[in-house]
C-alpha cells in the first residue's frame, strides 16, 4: 500500500469500497451522501449538492435535475478550498451519472488545480460485473488487490447460490420502478439482478442508463410484483412515492396490486449505488418472488410491502 494514500472519494458507491478493503482511515474527504458504513461519518465533506431540491415535488425534481445536466451543467459540485486542504493522492470519481456525483469535467478541473496533482481512478460500472471490476482494480491501485478479489469471489459466489435456487423455480413477472413521477424503468446493473432472483421484467434496460417510459407501458405489461425503488431514496422514502401510484390509471386492476405484491425498498442501499450490498439486493428480490424458498434474514427496514386498500 502507498505510504502516503489519501482518498478522496466523490461517489458513496466509491466510498464504500473503500472501506470494504480496510481503508477507511487513508479517506481524506468524502461527498455529503457517503452515509455508509459508520466509520466515514465526520469525515471532511469536499462534494456537495449544486441545487436546493428539498422543497421540489418528484415530478419537479426530475425537471430541474434534467434541465441542469441537460444543459452541461452537474447536479454536484467540488468544494475546491475543502478538497485543496485534503490534499488528496488518489481522486475516485465516475463518468456514469451526472445525477449520481461530479462528471468528468468537474474532475478534470479539479485536477488542475491541485498541486501535487493527485491521481483519478475512475469508476463507470454499467453491469455487475462491471462494480466487481471495479473493485479489484481500486486494490490493484491502492495495495489490497488480494483482499479486494476475496470479496469479488464472495459476492459471485452469494449471487450464484441464489442463481442455482431460483433456476428451479418458476419466473415471476414483476416490474421494477426506479422513480414514480414521472415512472423510470430499472437500468444498469437492475435487470440482470432481477433475472438472477428469479424474475421476469420485460420492460427494464440492461447496462443502460434508466429511461423514462410512460405508465401505459407498466400497465400492459401488468406485473404480478411491483418493486417501487425510487434512486436515493430509503425505504420510508420509498412507501411515501408508492401510495402515490394510486390514482394512476388502471391502478387497482394490476394483478401486483390484487395480489398484495407491491414493495417498497431501500434503493439508496441495495440497488442504486453500485457497491458490494447490491448483493443482497439480489436477496431482497429473491425472497420478494419466492419467500418460501428465499426466507429473509438479512437487514431490518431493507424492503417494506406496500399498504393497499
Amino acid at each position: 500500500m502507498p505510504s502516503e494514500l489519501r482518498i478522496a472519494s466523490f461517489l458513496p458507491s466509491a466510498t464504500e469500497l473503500v472501506c470494504a478493503l480496510g481503508l477507511a482511515d487513508n479517506l481524506v474527504g468524502v461527498s455529503h451522501e457517503c452515509d455508509y458504513p459508520p466509520e466515514v461519518e465526520g469525515k471532511p465533506v469536499v462534494v456537495r449538492c449544486a441545487m436546493d431540491l428539498a422543497s421540489l415535488s418528484l415530478d419537479q425534481i426530475d425537471k430541474a435535475v434534467s434541465e441542469r445536466v441537460g444543459g452541461g451543467g452537474s447536479v454536484y459540485a467540488v468544494d475546491e478550498k475543502a478538497i485543496r486542504k485534503a490534499s488528496p493522492s488518489l481522486i475516485l470519481t465516475q463518468d456514469l451519472c451526472q445525477v449520481c456525483a461530479p462528471s468528468g469535467n468537474e474532475a478534470t478541473q479539479v485536477l488542475k488545480s491541485l498541486l501535487p496533482q493527485p491521481e483519478i481512478l475512475w469508476q463507470t460500472p454499467h453491469s455487475f460485473g462491471d462494480v466487481l471490476a471495479d473493485l479489484v482494480a481500486l486494490g490493484a491501485k491502492t495495495g489490497t488487490r488480494e483482499k479486494a478479489e476475496q470479496l469479488a469471489r464472495e459476492a459471485r459466489g452469494r449471487v450464484e447460490k441464489v442463481k442455482i435456487t431460483a433456476q428451479g423455480l418458476p419466473k415471476v413477472k414483476a416490474f421494477f420502478m426506479e422513480w414514480v413521477d414521472p415512472v423510470y424503468c430499472g437500468g444498469h446493473w437492475v435487470p440482470e439482478m432481477m433475472e438472477w432472483a428469479g424474475g421476469l421484467d420485460a420492460i427494464s434496460k440492461p447496462n443502460v442508463d434508466s429511461v423514462r417510459i410512460p405508465w401505459e407501458e407498466v400497465a400492459g405489461f401488468n406485473p404480478d410484483v411491483l418493486i417501487v425503488s425510487p434512486c436515493g431514496f430509503g425505504t420510508a422514502e420509498a412507501l411515501e412515492q408508492a401510495r402515490r401510484l394510486k390514482s394512476r390509471p388502471g391502478w387497482k386492476g394490476l394483478s401486483a396490486v390484487q395480489k398484495r405484491k407491491v414493495f417498497a425498498v431501500d434503493a439508496n442501499s441495495y440497488f442504486a449505488r453500485p457497491g458490494l450490498r447490491l448483493v443482497t439486493g439480489v436477496e431482497i428480490l429473491a425472497h420478494l418472488f419466492h419467500p418460501e424458498a428465499f426466507p429473509w434474514t438479512g437487514p431490518a427496514g431493507a424492503f417494506a410491502p406496500v399498504r393497499l386498500p
